[in-house]
């Protein structure tokens, strides 16, 4: 199965939520071919409004639009929809709980050449500390388009993290979303890999990897760091004694930190944490700039062998 960056879901499913819905509308900041909301503007372009380059703006604007009824889709750069426009996500969408779901691509170092200015690795971060935020980071374009669907109905605000580098398949188009609920992928025995975004296939092919060496790796999709499923953690972690967490994101605030924090009150647990240091992208190859801040395979299988 070809590989699709998570993004190309997002103009995609707005265009059958639209046929859907008559009260959906979407937004941009003058970067919707990246984002591919530029097919829903093709498609519906009385209810596209590119605000140009003000994210903040966009926000309001946005903010606005949902006070009427409307169920409002915004698009941009995950740095720019949560680090630019953070006063008006918080003071503005989030403080009256309104039906906006942010919906930003280019998350993480896999933006690749645009370097460590565009690489959002605190966004998750920004996001869970928001009062009324729910947070969503899909694996793949499959659970990103479900993700997208579903946050329709899902009252108030809600992040959807999403990325520009094509990822392989991990689910198909039958694939349901349950929102809140982590998706136990692999069953395993000595370790458990919780996972969110593109680090699931990772988490994965570590698996495998593992399982030659007669280590059973549970491997657990955490698609929704916000609410999180404290119960399918804390049962895995039970049966495992040992968790290793992974993301394309800092692990200040992050999975890795939400995890720690669960833990640490219920139910401690020999833990290690795969992500990004206290630092910020640098320009590259998406490939090696996983490589560069040990976010592969490998670097969850070392991680497994010196926590267990």
């Amino acid at each position: 199965m070809a590989k699709r960056a998570t993004r190309e879901a997002l103009g995609e499913t707005l265009i059958e939520l639209a046929e859907e819905h008559e009260n959906l509308v979407a937004l941009d900041a003058d970067l919707a071919k990246s984002t591919t909301t530029t097919k829903f503007a093709s498609a519906f372009p009385d209810r596209f409004f590119d605000v140009g380059v003000a994210e903040q703006n966009m926000t309001c604007v946005a903010a606005g639009l949902a006070t009427t009824g409307k169920v409002c889709y915004t698009g941009s750069f995950a740095v720019f929809a949560s680090g630019r426009a953070f006063d008006q996500v918080r003071n503005t969408i989030a403080y009256a709980n309104l039906d906006v779901k942010l919906c930003p691509t280019h998350a993480g170092v896999t933006v690749g050449a645009d370097g460590g200015s565009h690489q959002s690795v605190e966004d998750i971060a920004l996001m869970r500390a928001v009062p009324n935020m729910k947070v969503v980071v899909p694996a793949d374009y499959y659970e990103a388009r479900a993700a997208i669907r579903a946050a329709f109905s899902i009252p108030g605000p809600v992040y959807i993290r999403l990325g520009r580098e094509p990822v392989t398949a991990i689910f198909d188009e039958f694939y349901e979303f349950n929102f809140g609920k982590a998706v136990k992928i692999r069953e395993g025995s000595d370790v458990s890999i919780l996972a969110t975004g593109i680090m699931v296939g990772a988490a994965l092919s570590a698996a495998e990897m593992l399982a030659a060496d007669n280590i059973s790796a549970e491997v657990v999709d955490v698609h929704t760091l916000k609410p999180l499923d404290g119960s399918a953690i804390l049962e895995s972690a039970a049966k495992t004694g040992a968790v290793v967490t992974a993301e394309e994101h800092s692990i200040i605030g992050g999975l890795g930190s939400a995890v720690a924090e669960l833990l640490s009150e219920k139910q401690p647990t020999r833990l290690a944490r795969i992500g990004i240091g206290d630092e910020f992208g640098t320009s590259g190859a998406a490939s090696e700039l996983l490589e560069k801040y040990g976010l592969t395979a490998g670097d969850i299988v070392r991680a497994v062998r010196k926590l267990i």
